[in-house]
């Protein structure tokens, strides 16, 4: 099985469809960066079902479609197909080619295809998981990726291996499974509880639909009784109604009489309150001139004594505000002196600037003459060329050696120089390495006590995290007790209400009859006896317990009268004490019933008079021969059966007694309080657990930090380490290089100087020779002119330098008068802003003085002003008093009129409103025959009224043709009353009746058929899901411990080829719990004592991150592996090593590698090279190696 082809569309830079056919064995991906090598490696992974757009070095899905560029449009969708050879049938399909495809829509969609027929992307997974090649894609290692191989965790690593062992499939149906189970749980639960619940109603329901048929008699009789009652009602008041007369006539002209007189008096109260508002408004208006005269004078002296104090404040500033600035003409006078000296600078220039006219021409004419003179010895040195060629090449030669004798001695120094820095430096990086060496070895002492900071950090927190989860387990137990209890409790305590004359008692008052309460509450019996005390006590159990025979007698009376029902009671007051003294011993076995009952002195005799004589045993074998042995006694057996002298009770059992039911709802009471207990305390528990667990995260993050930061120091002292020995060896190389020129230069220095020893011989005797006195002349002419070119360059260089200086010295002066003068501006401003804030100051004084001299004047005004207006508001107010005597005189007088138009309006009212009420409540009982009763009210009057004879309603016994059945009596609404009573308490007494309670039995008991089969069903398929996942969780584990011991195997190999002489090896980090382990790499290169991924260089991690992958492809082979620069950071050495196991890797798998390293593209079976244009788009050529003819084969857009 292998990759055959592939075809993008659209993907990324892959703007024409670009169809690459691949072969077996190794094919290499090359092209400069950027031309979308990498998307090739994107379109396979997407191809596969990559779902993460970070992944495909994306920000999002749709990312992957090709986004236009300046001479192309953005394409609307990216499709990839990838076509796989399956001849071998590792894929579990019946194709010999299947072909997979992928397609992305820009508005998200996205569609998979397997062969053309549409599909899903699980089934694309699952396909692909059976040949190793799953979720986790780690058949593609990407760029990066071999770094997050090592920095991946030891439960990430076991995903790799189990990848590539095919587990994964097998861990989703697992988890498929699980999730299966989390919903079967839920309906399980759901199902047991409607189960439960069902199986509980089942029998009220049954109670229930008995009850319905005895209340269906009852009804009737109430309907009747209701109907007869409702009718006289109707009768009686619509009688009444007609009855009633009013004088309404008499009491509506007097009340017009009164409403007259009430006129009147407001009419002349109105005159005085109109006058009275008139002089309000004037007397309000002295009010207000008053206040807002006082109120003006005060703020016209407030206002005076503020300007008084502004013109002390602003006469105070005039005093202290002084300038401090410099003088503004001293600064002009020293602008001018600037300005003077600048100018006298320029002068000089000008002046030096004709001296360096005259400097050049001086200069140039020099120049000239010696030009001339050079030529002129030039002529004279031609004609005596054959002489003094040979002197001058001497001496040039002499000149040349001497040079080049000096260049290489000062060559060698400098080489000396390099050497000793070199060596210096070698030795101080020495010293350091050595330093940081025992840096590391404490830096190793202390990671070993963080290890174990750390692990007991660990520790502490599973602890406190069990502790928690215990907490949490045992809280919800005791919450699940709690509710269990609840519920038991209401339902026991529903139980023990009476439906008898008992509860009539107690809900009537209590201290009316001197309720104690029931035998049952008030009596206490040992555990394991309650059946057996309960039949001994009988119906006195269920009795109820009275103060006195007083109350007993009254309480039977009201239930007489209120035909109640009838009951049973105690009455403790009455009751001998029991003298035990000559009650015979009982045998082994045996107790005495009051022995184990405890009851209140207030019921405790009448207790031990009926359980007089009766003793408690085991079963009846025990009865018998106690009532042989002894005769005078009475038996009871743990089961209820009860034999004395002459009688017999017992038999199966029935309802439990109220003894027994009281005993169940103490004991509840305790659960519940226990429960109850246990909940609180399991959440004070829970409070400080969590408290712990916070404190233990924290300790552990804090080691878990410590250790991260050791792992820092340590890598980075490693990384030092690294540098300082890179930094020795290149030194002492360096050092070594130049020691090897140093001879060189030795060597060549030793040759020159034989060679300047024969040259200054030869030149010695070329000199000794006589010379021409013309070339003398000529030589002395020609260093003169020389003298005098070279004295006038020197003159016009000073003369230049001088006229440079010179200018500097002008800008500067410049710039120092333009500054001075800028200040003595600046200056001049700052005084003129002075002097106008005073001139502010001092008219802001007048202003305030001018101010306090107003306001002064006007507040007097104002005082003066006040005092009048005050004495008319006094005026105004005694007038105002008089009115208002005079108008509470006149308003007593309409209020006792009003009172009595009042009172005789409430009498005409209260006459209505009686009348009113009537109708309505003939209305209401009307409606009331017609909502309730479904009857017209004259219909009902006729039928059901007082003069009609009232029936007997037959019973369910009783037949209305039977001679003996009463004939219909008078009506008599007492009885009638007593009736519907006695109906009502007998409805009652049956409690809530469900008139469906028939139909609804029948439909529960269905559906309690129906739920108990389907609950039998679900826990058959929670079991058949459990072995599924012991099925799979016994397979995962064998396939991953073959997979682990294969790749391990395989790990120790590779990584001895790849660090020969190192140690490297996969540990797991649980050995115990092979489904859940995780698998750490241990690694140690040749020479290197240190295991720790961290403190590996970078080469060394990629190897050790190659190695791990090669071991998994070659422990379990997957069809194809796609490798994206992975050799990038590799030496040669390594790269051969890497080279030759993807040699190994070839006869097993199909290698895809993108590279850009010669020597990986040598050993390729096939080339394909990515270029991209100008236009930002991809396009592929191919090279197949094998060919005898090879030919290049350019990848043709669709």
């Amino acid at each position: 099985m292998y990759v055959k082809s592939l075809t993008l569309k659209g993907f990324k830079s892959f703007a024409s469809a670009t169809h690459m056919r691949l072969e077996p064995g190794i094919t290499c991906i090359v092209g400069p960066n950027g031309s979308g090598k990498s998307n090739v490696v994107d379109a396979l992974a997407w191809v596969m079902g990559e779902q993460g757009a970070k992944s495909l070095r994306g920000g999002k899905m749709e990312d992957v479609i090709f986004a236009g560029t300046t001479g192309r449009a953005a394409l609307g969708r990216a499709e990839v197909t990838m076509t796989i050879d399956n001849s071998d049938g590792a894929l579990p399909i019946d194709y010999t080619e299947v072909t997979i495809s992928r397609t992305m829509f820009r508005n998200g969609g996205s569609e998979y295809a397997i062969n053309g027929t549409s599909c899903r992307l699980l089934d694309i997974q699952e396909l692909l998981s059976d040949s190793g090649i799953g979720r986790e894609m780690h058949v593609i290692v990407g760029q990066g990726q071999l770094d997050a191989v090592l920095r991946a965790t030891p439960e990430e690593r076991r995903g790799f291996i189990e990848e590539a062992a095919g587990v994964l499939k097998h861990r989703k149906r697992k988890e498929k499974a699980i999730r299966k189970l989390e919903g079967m749980e839920a309906n399980l639960s759901r199902v047991a509880d409607l189960t439960t619940e069902i199986r509980r109603q089942l029998g009220p329901l049954g109670r229930q639909a008995e009850t319905a048929r005895k209340a269906a008699v009852i009804q009737a009789d109430a309907r009747d009784a209701r109907h007869r009652l409702l009718a006289d009602d109707l009768v009686r008041m619509t009688s009444a109604l007609q009855q009633e007369v009013a004088d309404e006539q008499a009491m509506l002209e007097r009340r017009k009489v009164l409403e007259q007189a009430v006129l009147a008096a407001r009419t002349r109260i109105t005159e005085h309150e109109e006058a009275g508002a008139s002089a309000a408004a004037e007397l309000a208006a002295a009010q207000q001139r008053a206040v807002r005269l006082a109120s003006l004078t005060d703020k016209l002296t407030a206002t005076a004594s503020l300007a008084a104090e502004r013109v002390r404040l602003l006469g105070q500033d005039e005093e202290v505000e002084t300038t401090s600035g410099r003088d503004p003409e001293a600064l002009r006078e020293q602008a001018a002196r600037a300005r003077a000296d600048e100018e006298e600078l320029r002068a000089d220039i000008a002046r030096v600037g004709e001296e360096l006219a005259a400097a050049v021409a001086a200069r140039e004419a020099a120049e000239r003459a010696h030009a001339a003179e050079q030529q002129r010895i030039a002529a004279l040195a031609q004609r005596a060329a054959d002489r003094r060629e040979g002197l001058a090449r001497l001496a040039g030669q002499v000149g040349a050696r001497r040079s080049r004798i000096e260049a290489r001695e000062a060559e060698v120094g400098r080489l000396e120089e390099v050497v000793a820095t070199a060596l210096a430096r070698a030795d101080e990086a020495d010293r350091e390495f050595t330093r940081l060496e025992g840096t590391i070895a404490d830096e190793e002492g202390s990671e070993e006590g963080l290890d174990e900071v750390y692990e007991r950090a660990a520790e502490a927190h599973d602890a406190a995290e069990a502790e928690v989860e215990r907490i949490v387990e045992a809280g919800r137990v005791a919450d699940r007790d709690r509710q269990s209890a609840q519920a038991r409790l209401e339902a026991l305590e529903l139980s023990l209400r009476r439906k008898d004359g008992v509860e009539a008692l107690r809900e009537a008052a209590e201290d009316e009859h001197e309720i104690l309460g029931s035998v049952a509450e008030l009596v206490t019996v040992t555990g394991g006896h309650e059946a057996a005390v309960a039949a001994a006590l009988d119906q006195a159990g269920n009795a109820l317990a009275l103060g006195s025979i007083d109350a007993a007698a009254r309480a039977v009376e009201r239930l007489r009268t209120d035909d109640a029902g009838r009951a049973t009671l105690v009455v403790g007051a009455t009751a001998r004490p029991s003298d035990r003294t000559a009650w015979p011993s009982l045998p082994a076995g045996a107790v005495w019933a009051l022995d184990v009952v405890t009851a209140p002195e207030s019921v405790r005799p009448a207790v031990d008079q009926v359980l007089e004589r009766v003793a408690l045993v085991a079963d009846t074998p025990a009865a018998l021969a106690l009532l042989d042995e002894v005769g005078d006694l009475t038996a009871v057996t743990e089961e209820g059966d009860v034999y004395g002298p002459g009688f017999v009770r017992g038999g199966s059992s029935a309802a439990p007694s109220l003894l027994e039911l009281q005993a169940a709802v103490d004991e509840t009471r305790e659960v519940l309080l226990d429960a109850t207990r246990r909940s609180e305390e399991s959440t004070f528990a829970l409070t400080s657990a969590r408290a712990t667990l916070a404190e233990r995260v924290e300790a552990r993050d804090a080691a878990m930090e410590a250790l991260h930061e050791s792992d820092a120091r340590m890598a980075a002292v490693a990384e030092q380490l690294g540098g300082l020995g890179t930094t020795t060896r290149t030194a002492r190389a360096e050092a070594e290089r130049t020691r090897a020129k140093i001879a060189d230069v030795t060597t060549a220095l030793d040759a020159d100087r034989t060679e300047l020893a024969e040259l200054e011989q030869r030149l010695e005797d070329a000199s000794s020779e006589p010379t021409d006195d013309d070339g003398d002349d000529a030589t002395d002419d020609r260093e003169r002119l020389e003298l005098e070119a070279s004295s006038a360059r020197t003159a016009e260089t000073e003369v230049r330098l001088s006229l440079r200086t010179k200018e500097e010295r002008a800008r500067s002066l410049h710039g120092r008068a333009e500054s001075l003068e800028g200040a003595a501006r600046n200056e001049i401003a700052a005084r003129e802003r002075l002097r106008a804030r005073r001139e502010r100051r001092r008219r802001e004084a007048e202003v305030a003085a001018a101010v306090e001299t107003a306001a002064t004047w006007s507040a007097e005004r104002t005082a003066a002003a006040a005092t009048v207006a005050a004495q008319q508001r006094d005026a105004g107010e005694a007038a105002r008093a008089e009115r208002d005597e005079a108008l509470r005189g006149l308003r007593t007088e309409l209020t006792e009129q009003q009172d009595a138009l009042r009172e005789l309006t409430d009498e005409v009212h209260r006459d209505e409103v009686a009348r009113a009420q009537q109708v309505a409540k003939i209305e209401q009982l009307q409606t009331k025959a017609i909502e309730e009763l479904g009857m017209d009210p004259d219909v009902l009057m006729e039928e059901y009224g007082p003069h009609q004879l009232v029936p007997h309603v037959a019973g369910p016994d009783e037949d209305p043709e039977a001679e003996d059945f009463p004939e219909p009596q008078p009506y008599v609404r007492e009885v009638q009353e007593k009736r519907l009573r006695t109906a009502e308490r007998g409805l009652k007494s049956l409690g809530k009746v469900n008139p469906l309670a028939l139909e609804e039995f029948a439909a529960l008991e269905e559906r309690h058929t129906f739920l108990t089969t389907q609950l039998e069903d679900l826990r058959q398929s929670k079991k058949d899901l459990l072995d599924i996942v012991a099925e799979i969780d016994e397979r995962v584990e064998q396939v991953f411990s073959e997979a682990f011991a294969d790749t391990a195997e395989q790990f120790e190999g590779v990584f001895s080829r790849l660090f020969p002489g190192g140690e490297g090896r996969l540990v797991l980090t649980d050995p115990g719990n092979m489904l859940t382990t995780g698998i750490e790499v241990e690694a140690r290169p040749p020479g290197k004592k240190v295991k720790r991924l961290s403190l590996l260089s970078g080469g060394e991690r990629s190897l050790v991150a190659v190695a791990l992958l090669v071991s998994i492809f070659k422990a379990r082979p997957s069809p194809f592996y796609i490798m994206d620069e992975v050799e990038a950071a590799l030496d040669d050495t390594n790269l051969g090593r890497l080279i030759m196991l993807f040699e190994e890797l070839r006869d097993s798998s199909q290698l895809i590698v993108i590279t850009h390293q010669k020597k990986t593209m040598e050993v390729a079976d096939a080339l394909y090279g990515v270029s991209m244009r100008g236009d930002g788009i991809t396009t592929v050529v191919s090279q197949r190696l094998r060919d005898v003819a090879p030919a290049d084969e350019q990848a043709q857009p669709a």
